[in-house]
């Protein structure tokens, strides 16, 4: 089954029905087109993401299932209380939001890290200077970045896009901060685009990808427009309780 190639010069050419998606490999709807403002914007609304590598077209994914995390439902162990608790780590919201995607893109052996392109550091980083991507930053007490979260925002539906941790759990410390704020804000849910045991383990589940632009449609269609991502120091992270 052959898929769609999107033309680069026409920015508002429309994705194909995400139903279209090949099951082999899973996801796969789309190539080429570009990574431009209007474009991206336009995919995450549709429950659609790009992730290729340096020397392939750009692809773009809807998988089934989707990997999700409704704040809700986020497992905060024993060990990570913990860590909420005693960590002595500097965090921001936007401190240094090229320099985190930076660090996502460094070569990791348990993740994805060389799908973040040159050309896709720029792209989020238009994104970021409009209000659409943010991220969320640890620092030790010698002030060098050691974990770390991106992704996109519409409206009321936050789209991740990669951590990385170079201490212990300080990953799992960011997306905490994310998750929280992301519940005192009012926002239901967290796309994790793909489904791990690593993210299953605070909470994250498969859902069907119906399922998914059910629960996703609505909320970015709320613009928030005078909504601002700001580190909130009244909340009890550590001793939050559902």
């Amino acid at each position: 089954m052959d898929i769609t190639w999107l033309d680069p010069s026409n920015t508002e050419a429309p994705f194909p029905d995400i139903n279209q998606a090949l099951i082999d490999p899973e996801g796969l709807l789309a190539a080429g087109g570009d990574l431009s403002v209007t474009r991206l914007l336009s995919a995450y609304r549709n429950g659609i993401f790009p992730w290729y590598e340096y020397g392939q077209p750009i692809l773009w994914w809807s998988p089934n299932p989707r990997g999700v995390l409704f704040t809700e439902k986020f497992k905060i162990s024993t060990s990570l209380r913990k860590t909420l608790r005693k960590h002595n780590w500097t965090v921001t919201f936007d401190g240094d939001f090229r320099k985190t995607v930076m660090a996502c893109a460094a070569p990791r052996s348990y993740a994805r890290g060389t799908w973040i392109t040159n050309e896709m550091l720029e792209a989020y980083f238009n994104l970021h200077q409009i209000g659409h991507a943010h991220s969320i930053e640890l620092w030790d007490q010698q002030e060098r970045l050691i974990g770390g979260i991106y992704g996109v925002l519409i409206g009321k539906m936050f789209y991740g896009e990669s951590m990385f941790s170079f201490q212990t759990s300080a990953s799992k410390v960011a997306l905490a901060y994310l998750v929280m704020h992301m519940r005192h804000w009012g926002f239901p849910l967290l796309d994790c685009q793909l489904p791990s045991k690593h993210l299953a383990s605070l909470g994250a589940e498969s859902i069907s990808r119906e399922e998914y632009m059910k629960h996703m449609a609505p909320l970015c269609n709320d613009s928030l427009l005078e909504f601002k991502w700001k580190l909130d120091k009244s909340l009890d992270i550590a001793n939050w309780k559902k």
